[in-house]
């Protein structure tokens, strides 16, 4: 089995290297077309083919080289991870029933005055919930006085720090509770209360459960995950998936939604990964918007078990923080999870 530290390097240079291959190829297809689009009928005078120039083709030569030379080199890499996160006692079926389930539920917020009670109470009546910790991201509206009215603890902070640094602080003070599951979710009322009812079994057998929000179904029409958020988190969660392969099982884990905050957590793992999660020495997230993937790595290379399963979604109570940002700073959020998959 290759070295973890190595395995991170070949995956980086695997990827970067597949995405510069890629070009090349498409770049050299389209040119190759148009030029014989253009030059067709002189070409078919001069009595040279599109195979003919494919064949003379020195570019092409080389290029077929290199993508040679990548595949045999992806295989191996592959080949070679065949026994990755196989240990009996780490990586397979366990059973370790949690007793006395004490909930405490982590939601960060700024701004949701019209959707904060009906999220809190809905949390609030759960089996086993025994607190709810709103960390406030220094809302200007009613939002705190009516998360205290509703009975939760709320966390007001000094400054605008961001939605990352609300979860992580929220994470942190759950753990100064005692409870033993330990649940993240929005505050705009998206997420269900009653899925936890599904979520917790799932922690006799692992440690970390996250909801997948992919299943139309269960979806509510006109959420926010347009198909361009469904099919780019799909991408990146399949990236994690196959930068944590295993042949035997497809990989430690099966993911399809890279960007679901809505989890839950035995306490012992969130303990095991939580001071991994700011950068040392200071309280700044690493991975910023990303840090819901970045916790899924956490998990994973701490050897912790994590489930997916599909969870209702519904359309947000409220304006949406992100509305207006324009498909470019979408896409620059997309792309700064991609480079954190790649790096961390």
């Amino acid at each position: 089995m290759i070295n973890f530290k190595i395995m991170k390097i070949i995956y980086f240079i695997l990827s970067i290297s597949f995405v510069i291959i890629f070009i090349a190829n498409f770049s050299w297809v389209i040119f190759n077309l148009y030029m014989f689009v253009i030059n067709g009928i002189e070409s078919i005078i001069s009595g040279q083919t599109l195979i003919e120039n494919v064949y003379y083709s020195k570019f092409l030569r080389w290029l077929i080289l290199v993508d040679v030379l990548w595949i045999i080199s992806t295989i191996t890499y592959i080949l070679k991870r065949k026994s990755y996160k196989t240990d009996t006692n780490l990586h397979y079926l366990q059973n370790c029933k949690i007793n006395e389930k004490k909930i405490c539920v982590v939601m960060p917020t700024f701004n949701e005055e019209l959707s904060i009670k009906q999220v809190i109470e809905d949390f609030q009546k759960q089996d086993y919930v025994k607190y709810v910790i709103v960390i406030d991201n220094k809302s200007t509206d009613s939002t705190v006085k009516i998360a205290k009215d509703c009975g939760a603890i709320v966390v007001e902070k000094n400054e605008n720090k961001g939605y990352s640094h609300s979860l992580v602080m929220g994470l942190n003070e759950a753990l100064k509770t005692d409870a033993n599951i330990i649940t993240m979710t929005e505050s705009d009322g998206t997420f269900n209360g009653y899925d936890l009812e599904k979520m917790i079994p799932y922690l006799n057998n692992c440690d970390m459960v996250i909801g997948s929000r992919q299943n139309q179904v269960i979806s509510e029409k006109g959420n926010q995950n347009s198909g361009f958020f469904v099919w780019a988190n799909f991408f990146l969660a399949k990236l994690i998936q196959i930068k944590y392969l295993s042949l035997d099982h497809m990989g430690i884990v099966n993911l399809t939604d890279v960007g679901c905050i809505y989890r839950t957590f035995r306490r012992e793992a969130l303990e095991k990964i939580v001071s991994n999660l700011t950068y040392p020495g200071t309280d700044k997230p690493i991975g910023g918007v990303g840090i819901g993937l970045y916790i899924t790595m956490q998990c994973i290379e701490k050897d912790l078990k994590i489930i997916e399963i599909p969870v209702t979604f519904k359309k947000r109570i409220g304006k949406s923080k992100l509305t207006g940002v324009g498909k470019r700073k979408t896409i620059g959020i997309g792309l700064k999870f991609l480079w954190l998959i790649l790096i961390s």
